[in-house]
C-alpha cells in the first residue's frame, strides 16, 4: 500500500513538472492595486537605514516576523509550486519595488499568494520599516562573494 501511494505522488509530481519549472513566471508582477501604486512609488522609509535599524530589521526577519519560514535564511525563498516567495536576492526585483509597495505587502499580505498580512499580525510599523531595510540587504550578497 504505501508503495502505492508513494508511486502515485511520483507520477503527480512528474505531471505537475511544468508548473514546478514556473516558480517564478510572475516574479516582477505589481502586488498593490494599480489605484494606489502611484502614491505608494513616493511613499519612503520613514527610518533612516542605519547600522541598528537594520539589525533590527534582521532580528525581526528572523524572529517573531516569522520572514524567514517563507524567505529562507539567505533570502532567495523556499521553492513550491505556483507562488513561491520572492527572492529578496534579485537585483531586478529590488530595483523595481519600492519601500512603499513592500509597506503595502506587509500591512495588507499579497493577494493570490501565501505572503500573509504581517503588520498589526506579529509586528509593528516600525518592525516593519526595519525589516525593509534588512531585505535590502539581501540585493548585495552576490557582490560580496565576489
Amino acid at each position: 500500500m504505501r508503495k502505492t501511494l508513494f508511486c502515485m505522488a511520483l507520477v503527480a509530481l512528474l505531471l505537475q513538472w511544468d508548473d514546478l519549472s514556473a516558480f517564478h513566471d510572475d516574479i516582477y508582477q505589481i502586488r498593490v492595486p494599480p489605484e494606489l501604486l502611484e502614491e505608494l512609488q513616493d511613499m519612503d522609509n520613514p527610518y533612516p537605514a542605519t547600522p541598528e535599524r537594520i539589525e533590527l530589521g534582521k532580528q525581526v526577519f528572523y524572529g517573531k516576523g516569522l520572514c524567514v519560514t517563507c524567505h529562507s535564511n539567505n533570502g532567495k525563498g523556499v521553492k513550491l509550486p505556483g507562488h513561491s516567495p520572492r527572492d529578496f536576492t534579485d537585483k531586478k526585483w529590488q530595483e523595481i519595488r519600492t519601500d512603499g509597495e513592500l509597506m503595502w505587502v506587509l500591512r495588507n499580505g499579497s493577494p493570490g499568494t501565501g505572503m500573509p498580512v504581517r503588520i498589526g499580525k506579529g509586528i509593528n510599523e516600525e518592525e516593519g520599516w526595519s525589516v525593509i531595510h534588512f531585505i535590502r540587504t539581501f540585493a548585495n550578497q552576490e557582490d560580496e562573494k565576489n
